[in-house]
């Protein structure tokens, strides 16, 4: 990983700016424009071929090693105010102790005289200008603590209440000493002391902290016992304070006394997370904003790398759309960044594809090569040297399926930060071949192969532009994977399907979990699992509700809007042996359906495939009555005798129960190949696996399923209204 690398935006139309930011040890880098023409090829080939657009970028740019700010913190500035009379109050809960390092939870001041709250191992500390002291308790993990810091000019006290849990004695301590004052404070700084040069957190702090609040008094014994319990009416208002429950969509960090001091939050870290007072009545900021105060921080937190951009270049008028990649070379290495070039409104282009750019993000440097996955694969694990590289450098942040090093889990993906695993060719190790962007560019090649105008989009621009971007192609072309979907994604989609639009869901897994965009930030997604679905981590209790948009996480299913709804399948199963090929139904050989079979004689379909070795593999969707999908629709072709590494997925079943394989449940463990016809001229086909696309590049393009996807879009498109 000798050059890294990322867009401001990656996804431009003709005629815009492209910015991009690279880092590399070299001295120089070559820069190049190229049109990406193929696939990745074989299951081992990682074939990258393009067109060189040298009349769009050819140049030579200085090299340089850019660092990124990694750890979320606040800055909240202050009225300047003399602390030879003051009490500080915040809440706060740790979520990883034991360290070495001290974790930072507040610092009142500037410079090297500020006081200073932080966790060393399970010891809480306070230090100033001239000493420093430990609070009587141990700090218990996960625990919720209120701590009230008076200053005076004889000393400071620490008075430390936990407020969470049962607890053997009074959970109440108190101890002060002489530890000097601050020489001036303007601002209050939260979940670290002092920030390094790349905006890093020097001493980032784990947990959460609620709503600090700062008066201009020493208050009384009682005052602070109030304040331990959650009362407020003490007898003096508060100096300044924070409600965090405010603005939750935002970094905007409301001060609620002056009016005018607002913080900012830096670098990440979540909100919409449960407070101290958190009773469990709702599970949403939106109901209880009371019950929300908090702001989870976490030392590795990373939402945008924040790089200088070294590379600027404009995209001609006349640039076709596609996808595209900045080739970079520098001291013998290679690499490509991919950018995805739309289509002018001007521009007529019977197909869309849409790039499943929110599964791009939600995966966005996934480390699920540290999990152990081996009970449903049947091939050696074997972790390209990229991804290797991945795990041991946390500034490249990490994917919807991670958690934190404080075991939370990751909520934001962004894609300001270099995406090692959105590149062309790159291996996957659950298929040995590809998955993702990789697969995704068959389809490219294969419309280019095919000599059909298409036009190509991004999920966000869907959430954007909603369904007036649909509504200028006759057909829809999604993904392997577009599993990410947001309210204005679905509403849009069907909206279209109503209209009259046709849609080829070459994928599986699709239209699953619950997406929303940062309205601030659109480079951000969010994604609150829940506890349910297929999923790598479960959301702690009273955190599902999006911070973006307010609304319900989880998988779509349970919002009434599952995917069977929408395009006639939903997710059956998920597994990483040999896939399985397409046996054709009556209704593939007689009515609407057969046209898609012309030129195909074999009862069997997809026998073969780049991805797993077939048509029907990885993720597989199936049609159930059910669960939504059209009474009217066609099956017309279903695979199944999957291998008991493919298991039937969670949220269809009540209980653990044993026998949930490929080769015991192979009536629910399938892949159904459904078309079906919608009032006022719209269709949908799905080919319901994310190995579909393989399969259609198997052998040159020169197979089966290729013929039926080819019968399907010429269908769409010449018949469109």
């Amino acid at each position: 990983m000798d050059i890294q690398a990322y867009f401001e935006e990656w996804s431009r139309l003709p005629g815009e700016t492209v910015r991009m930011a690279i880092s590399t040890p070299h001295r120089s880098v070559r820069a190049t424009f190229e049109r990406l023409m193929s696939g990745p090829g074989k299951p081992t080939e990682r074939k990258a071929d393009s067109e060189v657009r040298a009349d769009v970028l050819d140049a030579t740019i200085a090299g340089r090693v850019q660092s990124t700010a990694v750890g979320s913190y606040a800055d909240l500035p202050i009225p300047v105010l003399s602390v030879e009379s003051a009490t500080l109050h915040l809440w706060f809960c740790p979520t990883l102790v034991g360290l070495a390092r001290p974790q930072v939870i507040c610092a009142l001041g500037d410079d090297d005289s500020a006081i200073v709250l932080s966790l060393r191992g399970d010891e809480l500390f306070l230090k100033g200008p001239v000493g420093e002291f430990a609070a009587a308790a141990k700090i218990v993990l996960g625990s919720w603590y209120s701590v009230a810091i008076v200053l005076s000019r004889a000393q400071a006290q620490l008075d430390l209440s936990r407020v969470s849990g049962w607890t053997p004695t009074s959970p109440r301590t108190s101890v002060g000493g002489p530890i000097g004052l601050p020489a001036r404070v303007t601002h209050l700084r939260l979940a670290t002391e002092s920030v390094l040069g790349n905006g890093s957190p020097a001493q980032a702090f784990n947990g959460k902290i609620e709503n600090p609040s700062l008066y201009d008094a020493v208050l009384s014994p009682t005052d602070i016992a109030a304040l331990h319990s959650g009362d407020p009416q003490t007898g003096r208002h508060p100096f300044v304070s924070w409600a965090f429950e405010r603005e939750i969509a935002t970094q905007v960090l409301i001060e609620t006394c002056k009016g005018q001091m607002h913080g900012v939050l830096r670098n990440g870290g979540d909100r919409a997370v449960t407070g101290h007072n958190w009773t469990g009545k709702s599970d949403s900021f939106v109901d209880k904003p009371s019950e929300y105060g908090a702001i989870h921080f976490h030392d590795d937190d990373m939402i945008d790398a924040g790089w200088d951009y070294d590379l600027e270049f404009d995209l001609p008028q006349d640039l076709r759309s596609g996808v595209y990649a900045v080739r970079l070379s520098a001291g013998g290495s290679t690499d490509h960044y991919p950018l995805f070039v739309r289509g002018e409104a001007g521009d007529e282009a019977p197909i869309l594809v849409l790039m499943p750019t929110n599964s791009y993000l939600a995966y966005g440097n996934d480390h699920l090569g540290t999990y152990d996955l081996s009970a449903i694969m049947a091939h050696p694990k074997e972790l390209p040297a990229d991804e290797v590289y991945l795990h041991t450098h946390p500034e490249l942040g990490r994917s919807c399926y991670d958690v934190h090093s404080d075991g939370s889990p990751v909520r934001y993906s962004s894609r300001r930060r270099p995406l090692i695993n959105v590149r062309p060719g790159y291996p996957n190790f659950l298929t040995g071949s590809y998955r993702h962007f990789s697969t995704d560019l068959y389809l490219v090649e294969w419309l280019d192969r095919l000599g059909m105008k298409y036009h190509v989009a991004t999920d966000e621009e869907v959430d954007r532009e909603g369904a007036a971007l649909f509504t200028r192609y006759t057909t829809v072309i999604t993904g392997s994977h577009p599993e990410y979907w947001t309210f204005r994604g679905l509403d849009s989609l069907q909206s279209y399907l109503g209209s009259g639009g046709r849609l080829m869901y070459l994928g599986g897994n699709g239209f699953y979990w619950v997406t929303s965009h940062d309205a601030v930030r659109p480079w951000v997604v969010e994604v609150r699992r829940d506890n349910s679905g297929t999923r790598c981590w479960n959301a702690p209790a009273g955190e599902r509700t999006h911070a973006s948009t307010g609304e319900p996480g989880g998988i779509w299913r349970y919002r009434g809007r599952g995917p069977n709804s929408v395009v006639g399948v939903g997710f059956a199963t998920q597994g990483f042996s040999a896939a399985q090929p397409f046996k054709r139904s009556q209704a593939s050989y007689e009515g609407p359906g057969s046209r898609f079979f012309e030129g195909v004689s074999a009862d069997v379909v997809g026998t073969s495939g780049n991805i797993l070795g077939g048509a029907a593999g990885d993720e597989c969707d199936r049609f159930d009555l059910s669960l939504g999908s059209p009474p009217h629709a066609l099956v017309l072709a279903t695979a199944s005798g999957f291998g008991d590494e493919y298991q039937l997925v969670i949220e269809d079943q009540l209980m653990s129960m044993p026998g949930q394989g490929g080769t015991q449940r192979p009536d629910l463990v399938r892949a159904d190949m459904v078309y079906f016809e919608i009032d006022g001229g719209g269709a949908v086909f799905s080919g319901s696996s994310i190995a579909w696309l393989g399969a259609l590049a198997w052998n040159e393009f020169d197979n089966d399923i290729e013929r039926i996807s080819r019968n399907v879009l010429q269908h769409f498109v010449g018949t469109a209204k």
